[in-house]
């Protein structure tokens, strides 16, 4: 059983967190691109964390989830133009603030509807796969993470799914570096992929791309159909993703907290990482044209998230 009693949330981020348009942008497409999320600094901290991870888990005799690993980190792909690295979450300091940045997280909850656990984290080194011939009109491994009537519901007139990620991509995407392809507006229907694959390929029109500036975050459901873009150009493609759920999910991903990071996550974070007791999924709704909370947050220290502001008499 989780460690945290219901409670209301416990460490201070917006809300609401997007625009908007921003907002509508979502309802319309399923994913909305939220440029410039991070500061440059912040983007070669992350990037240059990532680096290091790779390298350090290419050090090991087995790079797999059976371990040994590197700070709880593996590669789910490990090929030489495409490293996925999986359970990353305590792997660096830096990506730790990542997961926990305040305006991340409330974007996830303001799409999810409620209180968010961390239920996976992961990232992504590409390149173009040299030993492929490039195709002008490319299939993509399409699929979605999460079906439409489970994980669904609307309140205040707006979708909301209980999984949801943000993709940040921390080198520049532009149209022939591979940035995330989607099908838009697939996050709300109900039938099967192949149908609705079928129809986006006999009209492109409906499979969207990120192309975005370093340090851009997308915001997606997972029950949107989505793809990695095929690389088409020199440069390689650095991406870091956080999977949020309500409280009551559990961590997934062949992930594991270790017992001593375990210990050092603060009170105001356990939820966050440790999920609540019950069902407390601490109902976070907006409506659409409430106005952003624009306050700033910057990635900072992770375990030094300050608690909630006290409301104004």
């Amino acid at each position: 059983m989780a460690l945290n009693p219901p409670g209301p949330p416990t460490f201070d981020r917006p809300f609401p967190a997007l625009t908007p348009a921003q907002r509508y942008h979502f309802e319309l497409y399923g994913y909305v691109v939220i440029p410039n999320t991070l500061a440059p600094a912040e983007v070669a901290l992350l990037r240059e964390a990532l680096y290091r991870l790779r390298d350090s888990i290419q050090q090991l005799p087995e790079r797999g989830p059976e371990g040994p690993r590197s700070q709880g980190a593996y590669f789910l792909i490990d090929r030489g133009h495409h490293h996925f690295m999986a359970n990353v979450v305590e792997a660096d300091p830096a990506i730790t603030a990542y997961a926990t940045h305040p305006r991340l997280v409330a974007m996830a909850e303001e799409v999810m509807g409620s209180e968010a656990r961390i239920t996976e984290m992961n990232a992504h080194i590409n390149s173009r796969d040299r030993s492929a011939p490039l195709d002008p009109a490319p299939k993509y491994g399409f699929h979605r993470g999460a079906d439409v009537p489970f994980f669904c519901h609307t309140q205040e007139h707006l979708f909301h799914c209980a999984f949801v990620k943000t993709l940040t991509n921390l080198t520049d995407l532009g149209p022939e570096d591979g940035g995330t392809v989607v099908i838009a507006g697939s996050h709300k229907v109900d039938l099967p992929a192949e149908q609705l694959l079928q129809v986006a390929y006999a009209d492109r029109s409906l499979i969207h791309q990120v192309v975005a500036p370093a340090g851009s975050t997308l915001l997606f459901a997972e029950t949107l159909i989505h793809a990695t873009g095929q690389v088409r150009s020199d440069r390689e493609r650095v991406i870091l993703i956080t999977g949020y759920g309500p409280t009551l999910f559990p961590y997934w991903d062949e992930g594991k907290l270790s017992e001593g990071f375990s210990a050092s996550i603060p009170p105001q974070l356990r939820p966050l990482f440790q999920g609540r007791e019950h069902w407390t999924r601490g109902p976070r709704y907006r409506k659409l044209t409430d106005p952003m909370d624009a306050r700033q947050f910057s990635l900072g220290q992770w375990d030094q998230r300050p608690l909630p502001e006290e409301p104004k008499p």
